[in-house]
């Protein structure tokens, strides 16, 4: 399958929602995910995996508590952690009680800490992956992290100031609407070329990757 001109996907956002719409769509991803400490990946890493199949607004409300509770998610310390300490966490009131999500956000810092380890910040590494290659670092963190498949991964990503896509249902949708793809985004296969599509968008546009993502989700009914 080619890949459309992005402008025909941006003139079909703008004909559903309107230009200022669009114009608003390009997110702010804040300081760049190689630039900030590990802890602040790891947080943003939990907070999705607690927020996975939950009520998003709960998690946002119980926050600041959480991130309290973990100690700030510092990974070297959280990598440590014994069985008994997270089993405290899980009983914790200030906590999302469920235990296999705990159990993930520890597995996720002991990859953290590897990183650090080899790398100096586990965030040079993951944010200095190419976006380009995106698709690679999705994959690499459903592999080696926990919970970290699906959309967990790319969430935590953007919330962490890494340019990702997102393959949203309203993505797949336009993806599917354009012919870049037929069917799911679930193959290799479908994903290269999902990868490749944006990779020519944007050099067309000069746009990032999320914000395509964003205009490309207004391109299709909601």
């Amino acid at each position: 399958m080619g890949v459309p001109a992005f402008a025909e996907i941006e003139a079909a956002a703008i004909a559903r929602h309107g230009e200022a719409a669009v114009a608003g769509a390009r997110p702010d991803l804040g300081t760049p995910l190689s630039e900030r400490t590990d802890d602040r990946l790891l947080a943003a890493m939990a907070r999705r995996i607690f927020q996975a199949g939950f009520n998003w607004s709960v998690v946002d409300a119980k926050w600041p508590a959480i991130e309290e509770a973990f100690d700030g998610f510092d990974p070297a310390r959280l990598a440590m952690a014994p069985d008994e300490q997270l089993d405290a966490l899980a009983a914790d009131p200030r906590v999302i009680r469920n235990v296999p999500k705990i159990r993930a956000i520890r597995d996720n810092a002991v990859l953290l800490f590897r990183l650090a380890r080899e790398h100096g910040r586990a965030t040079l590494h993951i944010g200095g992956w190419p976006a380009s290659d995106q698709v690679g670092l999705f994959e690499y963190l459903r592999a080696e992290g926990s919970r970290l498949g699906g959309l967990t991964g790319p969430l935590a990503l953007r919330s962490a100031g890494y340019d990702a896509f997102l393959l949203s249902g309203s993505v797949v949708a336009a993806l599917n609407r354009f012919a870049v793809i037929d069917g799911a985004a679930a193959s290799k296969r479908a994903r290269r070329a999902v990868q490749d599509a944006f990779n020519a968008w944007h050099a067309e546009t000069g746009k990032g990757y999320a914000h395509l993502s964003r205009i490309l989700a207004l391109s299709v009914p909601d």
